[in-house]
């Protein structure tokens, strides 16, 4: 923020609005990885070193984050390094998500690795729900045309993949009610 901004701080707030978007949508990204992860290591009996390098990479990709989030921070609204840094920014997070895809496929494809109170069922799902990608590559295109629409669908997909299944669906028959 300027030095002056206590005069027109609102102003200089919401001349702020790329960080604060890039930041809501890193910590929104972040937060919806770690209910993911913490799911998957909760049905999990054990862990083997292929699992643990795979974790590795999950966690190198997440903690890699904020250096895409600052670009986005900085150059939205800059024309054209905000298209090169909106598109950066999703395609770690589509990263992000193979990973983790990797993650739970690799446990999964182990039964040995998977606690026996894990239905066929729930890791059959976890194999075949993976709706990030598609969205995650739709924000990437719309990020090469109009970058912060881009962003604003990366957010939008974190609280579409954050918010469970059973909400979502109460609220849409309350709106439908």
């Amino acid at each position: 923020m300027p030095a002056d901004a206590g005069e027109h701080l609102l102003d200089s707030i919401v001349d702020q609005w790329p960080s604060l978007l890039a930041y809501l949508t890193s910590f929104m990204a972040i937060g919806v990885i770690w209910m993911q992860h913490s799911a998957i290591t909760t049905a999990l009996r054990a862990a083997d070193v292929t699992l643990y390098r795979i974790n590795l990479i999950v966690l190198l990709l997440a903690s890699f984050l904020p250096f895409p989030t600052k670009l986005v921070a900085e150059y939205i609204g800059d024309t054209k390094p905000e298209r090169v840094a909106a598109v950066f920014y999703g395609g770690t997070l589509l990263a992000l998500a193979a990973a983790l895809t990797v993650f739970v496929r690799y446990a999964a494809e182990h039964p040995r690795l998977v606690a026996d109170h894990v239905e066929a069922e729930t890791v059959e799902a976890a194999l075949t729900h993976q709706p990030s990608f598609l969205l995650y590559g739709v924000g990437i295109a719309i990020s090469l045309v109009l970058p912060t629409l881009g962003v604003v669908l990366y957010l939008f997909v974190a609280l579409y993949l954050g918010i469970p299944g059973r909400t979502l669906h109460r609220m849409l028959r309350r709106r439908n009610a």
